[in-house]
């Protein structure tokens, strides 16, 4: 489903002048640099471009764009580098022929509008998850990348490119887990997931997460993370989805659950349940993601894990070492052994690091429009289940991607 094998026939690894028919300043193109366009400037947008700003030799943010002026302000105080054109308008932006590549970072609703007008003004994307608010939007996704083989669709499920969350997905695929059998994955908080709002014309749209016309709610902004991961780490997806919530803490008007319950039955060479659940009524276990097999479970926060071997596998230091490269001495209390010895960074960086070089060499990120499209499926399957209180399967044309 990764589809490797269409990039090659679609000509993205081909044609030396590919980038030379998009990029427009000389010193820039020598340079290597890719000229950006952010669409949207929330705090998504805006923390983007503070990591795009850590890589001043590969990306240049030189244009700007969103519907409220005060976010467009927010965005020229808390850049090191405001030197970029502002629209309200993103077709606007999009007709700047100085820009290579567009970032959208807009509520979920409005991804895929923007997504297809940006392919469409020919710039590669990168797009944040969840990929689309819907299904047939997802699938419709998929077939536009395919008639444009020259541009880089990366869509931001940044756990792909984290040096922690490869070395783990490694560990799965050498066996040193044994037969996994359980996931659980968590992401709670304390709070009302609420931002401030400077008039209440602009409730909606600026707690948009909060209502079902723009947002997937807790399952497409937190849970998808997790979600896309065990689709990548296995290459799977879920054959069943059971789901239940409601919104049992903020009685505030809100219409997506603020506590959730999703569980995913695998089938395949490895035969899984996996539990996803969020709530905004209780902080304690923050982010949480344990994968457990006959032989050990895996511990994971964002930036660090460990490996906790059952009791057999004890027995033989060798084997143990082997999987993590760990002695006895970097051992905790808890008897398990650091994956990587140091934290890693945030994902993000290491994601656009990823769209550079994918841009440059034109390759396919690992995080693409197949692989959105398969962890949109799942969470707007997730939240069929959730809202409608039923059961969802899923559906052997998901599988034609």
């Amino acid at each position: 489903m990764e589809r490797r094998t269409f990039v090659k026939s679609a000509g993205l690894l081909a044609g030396a002048s590919f980038l030379n028919t998009t990029n427009v300043f000389a010193e820039d193109d020598a340079a290597g640099i890719i000229r950006i366009g952010v669409i949207g400037c929330g705090d998504r947008g805006k923390g983007i471009i503070q990591v795009l700003n850590q890589l001043p030799g590969k990306f240049k943010v030189i244009a700007v764009c969103d519907v409220l002026d005060f976010r467009l302000d927010e965005t020229k105080k808390e850049s090191k580098d405001a030197n970029f054109t502002t629209y309200k308008d993103h077709r606007r932006l999009l007709d700047n022929k100085d820009v290579d590549a567009v970032v959208v970072a807009v509520p979920l609703n409005m991804h895929y509008a923007i997504a297809v007008d940006t392919l469409n003004a020919n710039k590669h994307l990168y797009l944040e998850k969840t990929m689309t608010y819907d299904i047939p939007q997802a699938l419709e996704l998929v077939k536009l990348v395919k008639s444009k083989p020259k541009q880089v669709v990366q869509v931001g499920h940044q756990y792909r490119y984290s040096p922690l969350y490869y070395r783990v997905k490694e560990m799965i695929n050498k066996g040193y887990l044994g037969d996994i059998n359980q996931i659980d994955c968590r992401w709670d908080r304390n709070g009302n997931w609420r931002r401030p709002v400077p008039s209440p014309a602009l409730e909606r749209q600026i707690n948009w997460r909060m209502y079902k016309q723009y947002s997937g709610g807790l399952m497409a902004e937190l849970l998808s993370h997790q979600i896309d991961f065990i689709n990548w780490a296995f290459d799977t997806h879920p054959q069943q989805i059971f789901a239940t919530g409601g919104i049992d803490t903020f009685k505030d008007g809100r219409e997506t659950f603020d506590n959730v319950q999703v569980m995913f039955r695998y089938e395949g060479q490895h035969s899984m349940v996996g539990n996803f659940g969020a709530t905004c009524g209780n902080a304690h276990d923050g982010y949480l993601f344990k994968i457990k097999g006959t032989l050990g479970t895996i511990s994971l926060l964002t930036d660090e894990g460990k490996f906790f071997p059952e009791k057999k596998l004890l027995s033989d230091k060798t084997l143990v070492d082997g999987v993590t490269g760990a002695t006895r001495i970097v051992w905790n209390k808890e008897g398990g052994s650091p994956i990587l010895p140091e934290k890693t960074k945030d994902g993000t960086w290491y994601a656009f690091n990823e769209f550079y070089k994918s841009v440059q060499n034109k390759t396919l990120p690992d995080s693409n429009v197949f692989t959105g499209a398969r962890t949109a499926i799942c969470v707007h399957s997730a939240n069929a289940a959730l809202y409608g209180k039923m059961p969802v399967t899923w559906k052997p044309e998901y599988d034609k991607l």
